[in-house]
């Protein structure tokens, strides 16, 4: 009975708290790490690091120095010495240090055994970058931070145009920034979280002194709910071809701005002179325009030979605003399920105007490669490992030949739409966009609940 006690006084709690720590991890990863996962990790890479960084093969031979001073003053093993560590830094979702190579070495050495050193140290990822020559920085990521996504608090480098939109897969934000990435391409099969990506880009976009237009051929569907917000909206394919020249025309008015500022004096200063709108001073700059372009296939599809003529007309204005448009402050935002050269003419032409690429789930391989084949061949394979259930993970990449897996945090329609009616009072007066301000219904009256006990008039 004793050895019964014993056990149970010993056991139990022992019991709950491994039961308590595998609940924390499952259903709360952040909170686990921050207890139990930091430590364990901390410890196993301070008393592994050399041994780990020899078998990974990242060490070197010692210098003749060392070997002398080893030699004469202890009589250990000469061993190879693995690269310098800089401080440990904690952070919410996993570790940071600096590593000082070795002679000889380079950041694709460290690279290549990332995937040795994760399973080493017991942590979910590890990623490389190059801060300086001589100088990586390893970001151990304790946990899956795309399963739930939690945007940091704190992002550096937001601003005009810059909004940060989702989490990249080493717990750093992706920061759409319109001055870099001026026009962008975003595809995705039905239900793989394109609409969760557009609604982040326009809130966060509502909030800036920036005019939004949208082209949503799903009648209006997707944009519609933030009409509030928008400059204007076309529901279809014969409105888009009223809008899309009357935005080429506001283009060609602001080259002619341009072109006027650049005839002057001889003796004005070179940072007086300007090629874009950035250059000139901020009471002659136009606002920057954002053109959402939804099911840009719609655009594509013709039935008649009069359709035909007027889908090569705004084909060819798009590929004219995706050129031309970003001196004159004008920025694409491009979105479909697929968009291949079977689309007609001009479609390929128009994708390679589109610097940035976001690619969603997608039905099959050959849209993948339509997003990604031309600018990052790797990342293909990993947009078409993307599973049904998890709604909003995409690859993005650029023509840099960089690429990340993303996954914006939830937010809801109504949400949404409450960001873009809050901040109705930002839509900015351009005259030539007026005729197709899309119509706002005023807000319906809160119905008020009828009274339990009906009120009994007093008489005298």
């Amino acid at each position: 009975m004793t050895d019964l006690t014993t056990l149970l006084e010993v056991g139990g709690p022992l019991a709950a708290l491994g039961g308590g720590a595998a609940y924390t991890r499952a259903k709360h990863p952040a909170a686990y790490w921050s207890t139990v996962g930091l430590p364990i990790s901390t410890a196993r890479l301070l008393g592994s690091y050399g041994s780990v960084m020899e078998a990974c093969g990242l060490t070197v031979a010692p210098s003749r120095l060392r070997v002398l001073a080893v030699k004469a003053t202890t009589r250990r093993e000469v061993r190879p010495v693995p690269p310098r560590r800089g401080l440990i830094r904690p952070t919410s979702t996993g570790l940071r240090l600096r590593l000082r190579l070795a002679p000889g070495q380079e950041p694709a050495d460290v690279a290549a055994s990332a995937e040795r050193l994760r399973h080493a140290w017991g942590v979910h990822a590890v990623y490389v970058t190059t801060v300086k020559p001589g100088v990586v920085e390893l970001r151990l990521v304790g946990f899956d931070v795309l399963r739930r996504v939690r945007m940091p608090r704190k992002i550096s480098g937001a601003g005009l145009l810059k909004v940060p939109v989702a989490l990249r897969e080493d717990a750093m934000p992706f920061v759409r920034d319109y001055r870099t990435i001026p026009h962008q391409l975003t595809l995705g099969a039905t239900l793989s979280g394109k609409s969760m990506y557009l609604r982040h880009l326009i809130t966060g976009l509502a909030r800036q002194p920036v005019a939004l237009v949208g082209i949503d051929c799903k009648r209006g569907v997707e944009l519609a709910p933030f009409a509030a917000r928008l400059s204007a909206l076309a529901t279809d394919p014969e409105q888009a071809a009223e809008l899309l020249p009357v935005l080429v025309k506001e283009m060609e008015d602001r080259y002619d701005l341009i072109k006027a500022r650049q005839g002057i004096a001889p003796g004005t200063p070179a940072e007086d002179i300007t090629s874009d709108i950035w250059g000139l001073p901020e009471s002659e700059r136009p606002v920057p325009i954002v053109l959402f372009v939804d099911e840009v296939a719609e655009l594509f599809m013709v039935a008649t030979k009069k359709d035909e003529e007027r889908r090569d007309e705004m084909v060819t204005q798009l590929i004219r605003l995706a050129q031309l448009g970003r001196a004159a402050g004008l920025y694409l935002e491009v979105c479909g399920q697929r968009f291949g050269a079977e689309l007609g003419k001009g479609a390929t032409m128009l994708r390679a105007q589109l610097t940035g690429r976001v690619c969603h789930r997608v039905n099959d391989e050959a849209s993948a490669k339509m997003a990604l084949g031309d600018i990052a061949p790797e990342a293909v394979g990993a947009a078409c490992a993307i599973a049904p259930e998890r709604p909003g993970l995409a690859v993005a990449g650029d023509t840099s030949g960089g690429w990340w897996r993303i996954r914006p945090p939830y937010l809801s329609l109504g949400d949404a739409a409450r960001v873009c009616r809050e901040s109705a009072h930002l839509v900015p007066e351009l005259p030539a966009l007026k005729p197709f301000r899309p119509y706002v219904p005023a807000s319906a009256p809160v119905d008020t609940p009828a009274p339990l006990v009906r009120p009994r008039p007093v008489t005298d």
